[in-house]
């Protein structure tokens, strides 16, 4: 199914089908919601999102539909003797359309987009209760190098 996915930079019309994405996923805590009373939050990040130049949104499309999506962050650091990464982001495809290849092909798009960036690495976490996910992305050549650490704020 790859060959029929277009990925795509997410335009304000999508937010509503990436929202209730998210709602749809269990394991992720982060209270999303598909309600269109809710919708105003989810349109002021997006806003913000296409406001920076260092933030991306996109969108994988399949037969017309959203059925996947993710967020790329461009990071500059002084680190690496001044080296950008690329952080990629919520990344989800909806349930649906799991083992199809979409996945796989916005890994591979966020990948690209950092290649002609010319940044040092591409980067992304993945919740701890996602084995599955853990497994795709080592299949697609990410290591797991760091323990990461959170803090809620509200």
């Amino acid at each position: 199914m790859t060959d029929s996915v277009i990925i795509r930079a997410a335009e304000r019309s999508d937010v509503a089908a990436i929202a209730a994405m998210f709602a749809q996923d269990a394991l992720g805590g982060h209270g999303d919601s598909a309600d269109p009373a809710d919708l105003p939050d989810y349109l002021a990040a997006f806003d913000r999102i296409s406001a920076s130049p260092n933030d991306s949104l996109f969108v994988a499309v399949v037969g017309g539909e959203v059925v996947g999506t993710f967020q790329t962050t461009l990071i500059t650091s002084l680190t690496g003797r001044g080296s950008a990464s690329l952080t990629i982001e919520a990344v989800h495809t909806r349930t649906d359309m799991r083992g199809h290849g979409i996945g796989q092909a916005m890994i591979s798009h966020a990948i690209d987009q950092g290649r002609a960036q010319g940044v040092r690495l591409v980067q992304l976490t993945s919740n701890a209760t996602r084995l599955d996910a853990h497994r795709f992305y080592t299949r697609l050549g990410f290591s797991q190098s760091h323990l990461g650490f959170k803090m809620k704020l509200r």
